[in-house]
């Protein structure tokens, strides 16, 4: 009997041994494959119809943007959101619509699309540096400026940094804006130590490509755009973030964003509350950001004005164009 109990022991044991192996393997499995297998310079076609400049940055780099300027008026910059997969292709609608009737340019912030994706440390104030470069350099007057989502955060910096260079300001869904602690945006990770921890743990040379490349992947990618829609995300935006994903450096930033290195945790007090020039809120609702202390902000800076797309989920310049032009028209116009 006593020599049943072992062997019923032993052999329990050995199909737990069994059971925490099988991850490994898997995990070895997919490993191999993205090396080996999965193509990481795709052809990435231009992101919109423009001409498309690309000039050296103060920062050593090389930084990409579109451009039309057949019209004459005041300049417009736009700037897409930071994701995994991001890339101009994200304010497309809104240059379509406003190229014509006035100078229109979208920048691809460093590490997405074409701009280089060099590895090193990324930081708010590094992707403010950028925007402030390019308006001194490229545009050299002042000008409106859109963001999307985290961008928003980096150009609230740049604004307070540099206030002669914006004539306004349009937040589309922006983060930093929740009742949490300081207001951050809704990350699972905080900045902190355990952010370093996780940021180390990403980037190991041995599995970081693997992962990224997980996380990439075509099911991935149209999982996470279909969050911002309230219908369908569009084919071709999925497309297209399904090839800027696949090209080198594209884990760069995007391990960054997941470690909370991004995030500004108090950036509605250091930089939004203080903003000096004429800002615009577009919201709804959004995957990863809420906009709970809006109101009090709103009661505490004269300069911010707010309007709702209803419904829309943090790209409502895809699924709501009129009505998300109509409210910049009538901002810029006032």
């Amino acid at each position: 009997m006593r020599r049943g109990k072992e062997f019923s022991r032993t052999r329990r044991g050995s199909d737990r041994r069994r059971l925490l192996a099988l991850p490994l393997l898997a995990a070895g499995a997919w490993i191999a494959y993205s090396k080996l297998f999965v193509d990481h310079e795709q052809p990435l076609p231009e992101a919109m119809i423009a001409k498309r400049v690309v000039f050296r940055s103060k920062l050593g780099i090389n930084l990409n943007y579109y451009v039309d300027k057949q019209a004459e008026g005041w300049p417009l910059l736009l700037i897409h959101g930071v994701n995994s997969a991001a890339s101009a292709f994200e304010v497309n609608p809104l240059f379509e619509h406003y190229r014509g009737s006035r100078p229109v340019y979208a920048l691809e912030l460093p590490g997405f699309g074409f701009s280089d994706r060099p590895k090193r440390e990324y930081t708010p104030a590094y992707f403010a540096e950028a925007l402030l470069d390019f308006l001194e350099t490229q545009i050299e007057g002042t000008a409106d400026v859109l963001a999307l989502s985290l961008s928003c955060e980096f150009a609230a910096r740049a604004a307070l940094s540099m206030p002669d260079l914006f004539h306004s300001l349009v937040f589309i869904s922006p983060t930093g804006l929740g009742d949490g602690p300081g207001g951050a945006t809704l990350q699972v990770i905080k900045p902190g130590s355990a952010a370093e921890m996780v940021y180390e743990i990403l980037g190991n040379p041995l599995w970081s490509q693997a992962i990224f490349d997980l996380m990439s992947v075509r099911i991935s990618l149209a999982n996470l755009y279909s969050l911002y829609f309230v219908e369908q995300a569009p084919a071709d935006l999925v497309d297209y973030a399904y090839a800027t994903a696949h090209q080198p450096g594209a884990k760069n930033v995007p391990f960054a964003l997941i470690s909370g290195r991004l995030s500004t945790p108090d950036i509605r007090t250091r930089y939004y509350a203080r903003l000096n020039v004429p800002t615009l809120t577009l919201f709804d609702r959004d995957p990863f950001a809420n906009f709970d202390m809006l109101p009090h902000l709103l009661g505490e800076n004269e300069n911010w004005q707010e309007a709702r797309i209803r419904p829309s989920q943090g790209m409502p310049h895809f699924e709501k164009l009129v009505q998300t032009t109509t409210a910049l028209d009538h901002f810029w116009q006032r």
